[in-house]
This record gives structure tokens, sequence and C-alpha cells, in this order.
């Protein structure tokens, strides 16, 4: 009986062990092109507008342009769940619009990475207001990866977590 499962983790290990081998050289790829990507390089530029014009869209209460800024198999994580489009859509877009509406938002700089037709940029912020009844201090990450569609770039993923600076 012992023997199957020896032979089961060997199995395991070796797919592992093959699995980071082929990831290595793209650890590489991805660290020099985490250097040139940083500040006003390649694709940078585009990415960081992509985050700002969803946030702007938000803002503005413009539903259309914010959903066309996200891919049709984008995924949305926010307070432990799990979005897909239709349903942020459905949902949450309107409680997201509300909030972008209803409270100042100082964001740090936007830290960009790519790696082929990948990116991902990060961010903190400090939200500040009111919204109805409920006073808002808090402060937030968001991660957002994007995906390289033709000559621009569509957002993929969100990750959104916030915490009261309240204590």
């Amino acid at each position: 009986m012992k023997a199957p499962a020896l032979r089961r983790t060997s199995t395991h290990l070796a797919a592992a062990s093959s699995v980071l081998f082929a990831a290595l050289p793209l650890q590489a790829q991805a660290q020099s092109t985490e250097g040139r990507a940083k500040g006003p390089a390649a694709g940078h530029e585009e990415i960081v507008a992509v985050v700002e014009a969803f946030h702007d869209a938000l803002a503005a209460g413009d539903s259309t342009t914010a959903l066309a800024l996200l891919a049709d198999d984008v995924v949305i994580l926010e307070n432990g769940r799990t979005e897909d489009r239709e349903h942020y859509r459905s949902g949450h877009l309107a409680g997201d619009i509300r909030f972008a509406q209803a409270v100042e938002r100082d964001r740090s700089e936007i830290t960009v990475h790519i790696v082929g037709e990948v990116a991902w940029a990060h961010s903190t912020h400090a939200t500040r207001g009111q919204m109805g009844d409920r006073e808002i201090d808090a402060q937030g990450a968001e991660l957002m990866v994007l995906g390289r569609v033709g000559d621009g770039w569509i957002i993929r993923a969100i990750h959104w977590s916030s915490r009261s600076r309240v204590q």
C-alpha cells in the first residue's frame, strides 16, 4: 500500500519540479521587464490610464465606460467574495459608483509590472467622506491585473481590500 503513495508523491514532486524549472526563465524575464516597465517605460502610461479611466468612470457615474474597461471573464475580489462581470454589473457596480461619488480618495502612485501580454498595477489609498449615515475613514489597497488586447489593455482582475483607520 505504501509503494503507490510513494510513487504518487514522486510523480507530484517531478511535476512540481518541471513547473518550477519551466518558470525560472519567466521569473528572469519578469524581473528584467519589471525594471524597464517602471516610470514612463513602454506600456506603463497606458496601464495607468486604464486604471484611472476605470476610477474616473465610477466617479462620473458612467457604468458603460467602467464595464467597457473590464474583460468578459473579469474576476473581482472584495470583502471575501468573488464576482464575475455579470454579478458586478447587476449589483456591486451601482454601489461602487455611489461610493466613488460620496467619498474623497487619495491614492498613492500606481506601480506597474509588465510581463509579456500581462501587467499588474497596485496602489494604496485613503478614503474619507460620508456614505449615507456612515462616516468613512479607511485605508485600502488595490491590485488590478490587465491583459493586452490589440494595441491596448483591458482589466482582467481586481482585488480591493480596506480597513478602518479609526481605532
